[in-house]
């Protein structure tokens, strides 16, 4: 069991690198900072391969999570 939950762990944390990588940045560098009305107003919903990539992110994480939260508790 303890193999099984590190190897997806490592799995997981190596997919979900890989997944943030390919995302589209939403920032425009140091400019983002500010926050200015056009990320307020200029607000679009996340469709087609965005989307996609957004939910997987989400999944990945969630079994990243889920899977060091059992390895410590395998430890206790």
């Amino acid at each position: 069991m303890h193999t099984f939950l590190m190897t997806m762990a490592i799995v997981s944390s190596i997919l979900l690198i890989v997944v943030v990588l390919l995302q589209e940045s939403k920032s425009g560098g140091l400019s983002g900072l500010t926050g200015g009305a056009e990320e307020l107003f200029g607000k679009q919903k996340v469709r087609g391969a965005e989307l996609v990539l957004q939910r997987i992110t989400v999944v990945l994480g969630l079994i990243f999570f889920i899977s060091l939260v059992c390895l410590t508790w395998l430890k206790l």
